[in-house]
């Protein structure tokens, strides 16, 4: 594997084979075991270490050539005495014996060997074609008259950038640790089994190409995993008393289109992800497992975002999550093997919300303790697989004018025509027309088998370097009589694959074609063309005012969720946005008062114009450009109560080391009435929370430096400043506590598991703006303030307290 390897060059090379001289002129290496006489016409080949004491009458424990090359056998022939020949093994002979030496055959282990023999596969670089693999088959040719292995797997060599071979003294190529440092083993190992490398070809090494598989398949798969958490947490929130569990005997089956064909497209990929491997071609599966991640995230997920985060209802967002699961669940146990870090964080997220009962295997430790998942034949639907394929097809095509044209997809546009000769693709379209509407964001979507209505015609353009070639004088000739063939010869032409243009047969490689539009015939000025073999989509570009102006408030939505973004808010966080339009009652103003409901009902927060309230909590501000104007927009906290204060004591700190200023909090106790603060465990807090391990530190309240029989409860809801030098400068200090935190409160705990308070407070970040808690670091922490590192804990909003 590949073929190509065993058809040519193995091949070639077994055709064209010399004879091997299988002896060295060295002093290192495996003495050749024959010992010969003077005249070399008596041979004695020595089998063991046995027969050559019983021969020599000589103790034998080490067969170097130090060890036995004094030792004489008498002559049977009156010869005199035999003597070792003075060469030693190629060393290739001893590596092609590996099957054998490695169990110590003939002499022992023999079911061993007959067991394991031949190997299902062995692997090596495509340079061991006349090495390795060459001298395993002679030997065990020569030996049982069979092959030593079922299947070899070749991959090419991996070189420097420029294409020379990597070199260390040259330096010619990045170091390996600097490459996982920056961007994990993952994607490293990844980048190499989907390259040239596993078809034996060889590779140019680029850094670059590692950077892009971290940023298009790690980064989206992991958005979707954490898409998926989110929206569950959001469920769980919404729905108190809810728990998402997913067992797979038990879950209902979808009647959407879109969870189908995902849950088609998955196990027809692990039908197929089965037969390949089992043939060893690995150079076929991993591209389609880097292409399936492309699929769910930028085709299933972005079309059912609504429906995942419950817009449709609970019963029909459960089901996507419960499909998004499934996906998701059984793509890392397909990518465990290649990414086995990223796969098994995700799997220690994951496997909590699976339902116990539902788990066959033993040990779910470790993702890597699963089994590959079984095909599940009944999913598959190969007709629902080939519609959602021809809708991509219509979207990307359609993506493809907007870009040639400018129009972002924010701006709707009035229609789009779909042009397909086939009407049962036709049905299929018609039945996904919804997600063609929001995925191009046009009004209407248009059917038709008919390309003359709107004045549409075929041309050809011809592959320049490929005629050129083969044509050479005639090609000139031959590409004038091309640009003059008729829409009726080309749609032949589309049909039989080949077409006689000035005496020269051509195909579908050498001619490229094209829609055009005949203006006159069919009166369409206002629709751009684009198409593939199959299919041919018009858009209308030309978008009335209405259309612009909800475009532009598309554009508002989205610098609000960047902004949410960008203060790594998540859908939980309840926040009001304020706004002001500077001019005030200009175009960009009146837009968003026009689509408040609009703008409202996407970002799911209230929209008010400015002022900001004082007492509310401001998150992040940020001033744009949009339209001419100038747009302020400021995000507050909002639906939640902050009249009540931290349960725990605590003080605000100033950091000033080494000329750099950074704010934080520290927890006094925690939970409240336990775990308290004395100076030394706080200055190593301060130490490690803010990365100051080598330097000596000071803390002054105040002017007044703190000495270690202050009591640090007196100070709740201060200011410290801490130096590594005289007391600081003093400005202002805060009013309320710095970091953003919420009050924790244990419920439904037994005596014995409750060794600490039943009340805490958790900071969601410290310092200030860093280290921000997710879910699970939310759960882990919880757990540590009340020493309950293994119990299962279930976090509940109580509006009541902040």
């Amino acid at each position: 594997v590949p073929d190509f390897v065993r058809e040519k060059r193995f091949g070639n090379w077994l055709k064209d084979a010399r004879d091997w001289a299988i002896s060295r002129n060295r002093y290192w290496g495996t003495p050749i075991p024959l010992w010969v006489s003077d005249d070399f016409q008596e041979v004695v080949c020595v089998g063991s270490m046995a027969e050559l004491e019983e021969l020599t009458g000589t103790k034998v424990t080490d067969i170097h050539r130090e060890s036995i090359d004094h030792l004489l056998i008498p002559s049977r022939c009156g010869k005199g005495s035999l003597r070792r020949v003075a060469e030693v093994f190629d060393c290739w002979f001893e590596s092609g014996s590996m099957p054998y030496a490695q169990v110590h055959y003939p002499f022992e282990n023999k079911k061993e060997l007959e067991d394991a023999f031949p190997a299902d596969f062995i692997a090596e670089g495509i340079d061991q074609t006349r090495g390795w693999f060459y001298t395993l088959l002679v030997l065990s040719t020569a030996l049982f008259g069979k092959p030593p292995f079922k299947n070899v797997i070749v991959n090419g060599l991996v070189l420097a950038s420029d294409g020379q071979k990597m070199s260390k003294r040259k330096k010619n190529y990045p170091d390996p640790m600097n490459i996982v440092n920056s961007y994990g083993a993952d994607a490293l190992r990844l980048y190499l089994i989907n390259s040239p490398v596993v078809r034996a070809e060889n590779l140019r090494f680029k850094e670059e190409g590692v950077r892009d598989i971290l940023k298009d398949v790690f980064l989206p798969w992991y958005n979707a995993y954490r898409f998926l958490v989110q929206n569950v947490q959001v469920l769980q929130h919404k729905d108190e008393g809810r728990e998402f569990l997913y067992n797979e005997n038990t879950v209902k089956e979808s009647n959407n289109i879109m969870d189908k064909w995902i849950l088609s497209f998955t196990q027809s990929l692990i039908q197929f992800f089965k037969a390949e491997m089992a043939a060893y071609r690995l150079y076929t599966v991993v591209p389609r497992l880097v292409k399936f991640v492309d699929i769910l995230t930028n085709w299933y997920v972005r079309m059912n975002r609504r429906r995942l985060k419950g817009e449709n209802g609970t019963e029909d967002c459960i089901m996507a999550l419960e499909t998004l699961f499934s996906v998701l669940y059984s793509m890392c146990r397909l990518m465990a093997p290649y990414t086995p870090f990223i796969t098994e964080l995700m799997y220690q997220n994951l496997k909590t919300l699976i339902d116990p009962g539902s788990v066959q295997e033993k040990n779910t430790e470790s993702i890597h303790y699963l089994m590959l998942p079984q095909v599940r034949e009944d999913l598959i639907d190969k007709k629902i697989e080939s519609a959602v394929s021809c809708l991509q097809s219509v979207i990307e095509l359609g993506r493809v004018i907007r870009d040639r044209k400018t129009i972002p997809v924010k701006y709707p546009l009035k229609e789009v025509v779909v042009i397909h000769q086939d009407p049962e693709a036709l049905e299929n379209i018609k039945s996904l027309e919804k997600y063609i509407l929001e995925e191009l964001n046009v009004r209407q979507v248009t059917l038709s088998t008919d390309k003359d209505k709107y004045g549409i015609r075929l041309r050809a353009e011809p592959d320049h370097m490929v005629l050129g070639k083969r044509l050479k004088g005639a090609f000139k000739l031959v590409m004038a009589a091309i640009k003059e063939l008729k829409s009726e010869q080309l749609e032949k032409f589309q049909e039989t694959g080949t077409i006689v243009v000035e005496g020269h047969e051509l195909h579908a490689e050498d001619l490229r074609l094209m829609y055009t539009f005949d203006r006159v015939a069919g009166g369409s000025a206002q629709f751009e063309a684009h198409s593939d073999a199959q299919v041919l989509v018009l858009l209308d570009v030309t978008p009335d005012q209405s259309m612009v102006d909800e475009g532009v408030a598309r554009e508002v939505i989205n610098r609000i969720q960047k902004l949410r973004k960008k203060r790594n808010l998540v859908p939980t966080d309840e926040i009001t946005v304020y706004y002001r339009s500077n001019p005030e009652g200009d175009y960009l103003d009146t837009v968003i008062k026009e689509h408040t409901d609009f703008i409202f009902a996407t970002v799911k927060a209230d929209l008010k114009p400015y002022p900001v309230p004082t007492s509310k909590e401001v998150l992040i501000q940020e001033t744009t450009q949009l339209k001419g104007s100038e747009l302020e927009i400021t995000l507050v906290r909002g639906g939640l109560c902050h009249s009540v204060g931290p349960a725990c004591a605590y003080v605000n700190l100033k950091v000033c080391v080494n000329g750099t200023e950074q704010d934080g909090v520290l927890l006094l106790e925690n939970p409240k009435g336990d775990n308290t603060l004395n100076l030394p465990r706080l200055v190593d807090a301060v130490s490690c929370i803010f990365g100051l391990k080598n330097s000596k530190l000071t803390v002054f309240n105040g002017k007044t430096e703190l000495i270690s029989k202050t009591d640090l409860l007196s100070l709740s809801g201060r200011t410290l400043h801490v130096t590594a030098g005289p007391a600081p400068a003093l400005p202002g200090s805060p009013d309320a506590l710095l970091c953003q935190y919420i009050n924790l409160q244990l419920l439904n705990a037994q005596p014995q598991e409750c060794q600490k308070g039943t009340v805490g407070t958790l900071l969601m970040e410290n310092p200030v703006g860093q280290n921000g808690l997710t879910y699970q670091g939310l759960l882990h922490e919880t757990a540590k303030v009340f020493g309950l590192r293994s119990r299962r804990l279930k976090l509940f909003l109580d509006e009541a307290q902040t």
